[in-house]
């Protein structure tokens, strides 16, 4: 069994900078952090006994003999792109709620791939894991999501993100000392609204047609 702890982000500024649209013509720029609050992943081979192949567990419980016929729109595409020569058992769990606004889709994306990864004997890199995060919302999943959560999911730490016109990425570690960041935390608050919102609908909304 393998088990993925995948950190949630807030972001300070840049965003809106990295979405493709915008930074393949103009650059773009991100400095984010990740937080103690995660996604936790489980997965595991599933044994030849049952009647089904995949068994995803999230808010419902889904049993399926093909990633096709999985309705949760990441953990099928995510599926299909491993391709994996057995059935799957998915669980997850998260400290945060879906839809919060704190890159809660990126984490479950990148924390999934990481974990199937793993149960192939496979160690990815940090920029490896993000890439193919992009790659699965942006381009197969067509959510009009941009590139910060993904990479801030995958590396971890406070990060300034560059964005390249050419389409490249670069993460650059901000290593403060401890003071500084306990200073940081220290002038932070952070509090839940329950509200919920999906990020692609808010870009949509907002003008930016991706």
């Amino acid at each position: 069994m393998i088990v993925s702890r995948t950190p949630f982000r807030i972001s300070f500024f840049g965003g809106g900078t990295d979405y493709p649209a915008w930074y393949r013509e103009h650059g773009g720029a991100v400095l984010a952090t990740s937080i103690n609050k995660y996604c936790y992943l489980t997965c595991r081979y599933l044994p030849p006994f049952f009647e089904h192949r995949y068994r995803v567990v999230y808010s419902i419980v889904e049993t399926a003999n093909s990633p096709d016929d999985i309705q949760h729109p990441a953990a099928r595409e995510v599926l299909r792109y491993m391709q994996l020569p057995h059935g799957v058992e998915i669980h997850h769990d998260g400290d945060l709620p879906a839809r919060s606004g704190m890159g809660s889709s990126s984490a479950f994306t990148v924390g999934l791939l990481h974990a199937l990864h793993g149960l192939k004997t496979a160690m990815p890199g940090k920029h490896q894991l993000a890439l193919e995060g992009i790659r699965l919302e942006q381009d197969i999943l067509r959510e009009t999501v941009g590139s910060q959560d993904q990479v801030t999911a995958a590396y971890g730490g406070l990060n300034h993100v560059l964005f390249l016109p050419n389409g490249e990425i670069t993460v650059q570690p901000m290593v403060l000392p401890r003071e500084r960041i306990e200073s940081l935390n220290a002038h932070l608050m952070l509090f839940y609204t329950g509200l919920k919102r999906t990020a692609s609908d808010i870009a949509q909304t907002s003008g930016k047609e991706f």
